[in-house]
Parts: structure tokens; sequence; C-alpha cells
């Protein structure tokens, strides 16, 4: 596999995901990374140390799934169970070569200072969580106040980081906060569009760097962990959907260059879960129309995330049309025919397979026989590709297996 990516690309694509947990509260790794630079900037911190902190701050919550723990995460100063994510993501990092060195900052992430100074945590990660703590709970402390009262927030908001000087922040670090921060200008960056503008000038100015396509598949399975972690019932199942989708491309005799990217979209094509509230995907019993609306906005959420990564448009299309049917009657985007590649019939088909193997809040599981018999009539209907839903029934024990495996 030949395709270049570019890691800033996969780094802010991953933020958008990470942005989209807070429903309509968004863009806080975004802020904190922000905050981060400016302080390293402060610091006399060379360009690279910049743009790592600045990268850390956006991905510093990738262990936050959840709607109702990033709600305790920016409306408490403290939370008890902060340091579960903390080490979440931490874990998630290490798994990935390009981002083992932010591993250990985002462990320590919400350990206090005086927990630090105690502790054989090496001084410069010391100094790096803690600085990514403590620009987190200024963001925390803010986040009521933006687009309203923000600027005239700012001295309390300073006052009350000055006032958890040694115990919760540094106190070298939160004198370095009252300095950076004693310019309107440092605050209203905060604020969309300008802090937009911001992240446009960070894209363009930082420093490529290319990263393979297999780097991609590993980075993709982190995305995957970070959607399935949203729910208990959706446990594997974007690993589920990459392995069955794969199979079927196998089986259709794609080139591996083709069976390869359609794996990556189908870890990656529930993307915008992400922004459904834990209470519409853990309900026990029927959505409502208006539980429908937002899960139907979940597709092209993850359109939206994956489309700003270059190299990858076919592979955000078919993650983005897996609710899509052939009789143009699924969703977001209506497409019909022609219009939906077999590549991306194979994601749709491997995406309703593995979730009617895996149990739902309102039921459980089903059996292999009523799951071939629902498909086919999905089939029959015009809402799944008949070849390929004859293709799973060839082999059903087959895909089983793959969809649901552990």
């Amino acid at each position: 596999m030949t395709v270049s990516i570019d890691l800033r690309q996969v780094v802010y694509a991953l933020a958008d995901a990470l942005d989209l947990v807070g429903v309509d509260e968004t863009a806080h790794g975004k802020r904190v990374g922000y905050m981060a630079f400016k302080c390293a900037e402060m610091m006399g911190m060379d360009k690279e140390a910049r743009e790592r902190l600045f990268h850390i701050g956006m991905l510093h919550d990738c262990g936050v799934s959840s709607t109702e723990e990033h709600t305790h995460l920016v409306e408490e100063m403290v939370w008890e169970g902060a340091d579960a994510h903390s080490a979440i993501g931490a874990t998630l990092l290490e798994s990935f070569s390009y981002f083992h060195d932010y591993a250990q900052v985002v462990r320590y992430h919400h350990t206090p200072w005086e927990s630090l100074l105690e502790s054989d945590v090496k001084p410069e990660i010391a100094r790096d969580a803690n600085l990514i703590f403590m620009v987190d709970r200024v963001d925390a402390l803010s986040a009521i106040h933006y687009g309203k009262d923000l600027l005239q927030q700012t001295g309390n908001i300073r006052k009350e980081i000055q006032e958890y000087a040694g115990t919760l922040f540094s106190p070298d670090l939160v004198e370095l906060f009252v300095l950076v921060s004693n310019s309107e200008a440092f605050w209203m960056m905060l604020e969309p569009p300008h802090l937009q503008r911001f992240l446009f000038d960070m894209e363009r100015f930082t420093t490529p760097q290319p990263v393979s396509f297999e780097k991609l598949k590993q980075m993709a399975r982190i995305f995957a962990t970070i959607v399935d972690a949203k729910s208990h019932f959706t446990f594997e199942h974007s690993v589920g959907v990459s392995r069955l989708a794969r199979y079927l491309a196998e089986r259709s005799s794609m080139a591996f260059d083709t069976c390869e990217r359609i794996e990556v979209a189908g870890l990656l094509h529930d993307l915008g879960k992400l922004r459904v509230p834990d209470q519409v995907l853990d309900k026990p019993g029927p959505l409502d129309a208006d539980d429908k609306l937002l899960l139907h906005r979940h597709s092209f959420e993850t359109y939206q995330v994956l489309r700003e990564i270059e190299g990858i448009e076919d592979i955000a299309l078919w993650a983005a049309y897996h609710h899509e049917a052939p009789n143009g009657q699924g969703y977001p985007f209506r497409r019909t025919g022609e219009e939906l590649t077999r590549e991306a019939r194979i994601i749709a088909v491997a995406d309703v397979f593995q979730a009617l193997a895996q149990d739902r809040p309102y039921r459980a599981a089903m059996a292999l026989p009523k799951i071939l018999e629902l498909i086919g009539e999905m089939a029959e209907s015009g809402h799944l590709d008949t070849d390929l839903v004859e293709l799973v029934k060839a082999e059903p024990e087959t895909c089983l297996k793959l969809a649901v495996s552990v």
C-alpha cells in the first residue's frame, strides 16, 4: 500500500471525533491544546516541543467516550472518576508508536501536583501532565462563559486557579499561567471562530509528518476502541464489522489494497456515534422520533471527521454510507443505485449482520437462523445488496465467528 497519510490530519480528525462526545459542548481538547501551546511558548520551548504539547492537549481526553463522563469532567473541578479515563487514554496512545511519548503525560493529567511530587514520575512528565491538568481545569471553569461573559470572568477564573497552587497545580505553572493569560487576546482566542483560525494556522505551519497506511490501520483501531467503549452493548462492534467486511471483500475477489481500505472503513464507520447521547444508545425500549433523529446523525458526523484526511476520500465515503440503501431509503444522504459502490454496500451488510449478532439494550443477540432470515428480507426489500447477502448465506458460520469473536 503506497498511500501516505499526514499524521497532522489524523490528529485533527481524532480531535474532531473526541469533540463529538461533548454533544453540544465541543472543542474542549482543542482549547486545552491552544492553552498548552501558549504556555509552552512562554516557557521558551522550541517549535517541536510546543507542537507536542498542542497535540497532547488535543488528545488528552481520548479515554472518554461517554457523554455522562464528559459532563462530569467539564462541570466539576475535581471528580473522583477522572483517573480512570487517564489510564485508558494512556493505554490507547501507547499502542501507537507516534503517540508513545504522549502516553505518560495523559496518564497523569488528572493527578494533583502534591501527589506527583511524592511519586517517581519523571520531572518533565510531571511538569507536562500538570500543565495539561491546569489548562484543562481552566477550560472547565470557562465553559459556561463562552459566548456570554468570558472577559468579565477571567479575573475570577485566574483567582480560582491560583488558590490551587501547591495542591492541584505546580506553583511555577500557576505563575506562568497568570502571565500568559494576562491579555484579553489569550481569552478571546478560546472562542469560535478565533479558535478555528488558530487551529487552521497550526495545521498550516506545523511540520508535516507522513505515516504509512499500516500505521493508519493502527490509528483506526484506536478510533474504533474509543467508539466501541461508549456503550457495553457496542463493545467490539467496529472490529467485528471490519473483520466481516474484509472477508466479504475477499470473497468478492477484490484487490488486496481495496480489502485493506475496506477493513479500515469498517473500523471507522461509527465514529459519529460519539455524538449520540449515552441515554439514546443504552435506551432499553424503542427509540422515539427524537431519539431516531439523534441517532441518524451519526454517519453524517463520521463523514465530517474523515473527510479532512487527504488520501482516504474513498474510505470516508464507504464508512459514511453504511446506512444508505440500494433502494434509496437509507440515511442520511439518501444515496441510491449506482451511487452506492460495492465497497459501501459491503460495510452496510457487515454492520447489520454484526449488530443483529450482538446484544442490544432492547433485545438479546439473535440466533444465526434469525439473522439470516432478517438480512434476506432486507435484501428483498432493497435495503441491503442481494449478492452480498447471498455471500453471507453461503458461509454463515464463518461470518458469525468473524463478527462476534473477541
